[in-house]
């Protein structure tokens, strides 16, 4: 039976998948998402509310707040300028020729 302290993290496997040039080439592909799905999800489970309530105060509906948690579709910039107006968070974000990237607020 494996130990638990004999167990790797996510993040060392995730480390050990960046080597496969497929599971870069995608993880690169949906970085931007994944990031502005980390920034919804912190959100929510600050402020205590299930998806229906965030999708609510979103103007969405749930399942459209939880394409967004997946991280796998990245939203349009209308999308994101209403998730910021009606949340209050901000998005800075940096586009060049090689990426889209979601810089940290502050």
């Amino acid at each position: 039976m494996t130990k638990l302290s004999d167990l790797k993290t996510a993040d060392q496997v995730h480390n050990e998948m960046l080597g496969d040039p497929a599971y870069r080439q995608e993880y690169e592909r949906t970085a931007f998402a994944h990031a502005v799905a980390t920034r919804i999800i912190e959100f929510r489970a600050a402020e205590g509310l299930p998806q229906s309530a965030l999708a609510r105060k979103l103007g969405m509906k749930q399942p459209a707040v939880a394409r967004l948690e997946s991280g796998e579709h990245e939203p349009s910039l209308t999308t994101l300028s209403r998730i910021g107006h009606r949340l209050g968070i901000e998005f800075h974000i940096d586009i060049t020729p090689s990426k889209v990237e979601l810089r940290p607020a502050g």
